[in-house]
């Protein structure tokens, strides 16, 4: 069982990276090791909530999916922290909600969603380079 829970961390980690690298190629504010951290820490907070107090069903109230709304709850504080408005510009939001994306595909790990976790992760680097404006890519 903890070499699963390991993989799943591992998995959330490198996801998180892939969408990082990209904001670190597009020199955005958080890049490869945020990314990671919150993909890996969100995956991390799903395993607790769905491993750890298995014990607890049918015991108490305990409802696991408390856990994953608190993590919507604060990437949302750790975006609004991100976005800026400068010079009658938003800056910030993209990376933000690429933050709160991220974080739901550490969820996904969490849960041992990992071909929906892949998708959102493939979808996600086409949506940051493709959408981007002005393009990514030169030329």
């Amino acid at each position: 069982m903890p070499y699963e829970i390991f993989s799943q961390l591992v998995l959330a980690a490198l996801l998180g990276a892939a969408l990082g690298l990209e904001r670190e190629l597009a020199r955005k504010t958080a890049g490869m090791r945020t990314y990671a951290l919150v993909s890996m820490g969100a995956a991390l907070f799903s395993i607790i909530s769905t491993t750890a107090f298995q014990q607890w069903i049918g015991i108490s109230s305990f409802d696991p999916s408390r856990i994953a709304s608190q993590i919507v709850v604060g990437i949302g504080f750790i975006g609004a922290g991100l976005i800026i408005f400068h010079e009658e510009r938003v800056k910030g939001l993209t990376t933000a909600a690429g933050l709160w994306v991220a974080a739901a595909i550490g969820v996904s790990v969490g849960y041992k969603l990992y071909a929906v976790a892949i998708f959102a992760t493939v979808l996600t680097l086409l949506i940051f380079v493709v959408t981007t404006y002005p393009p990514f890519f030169p030329g």
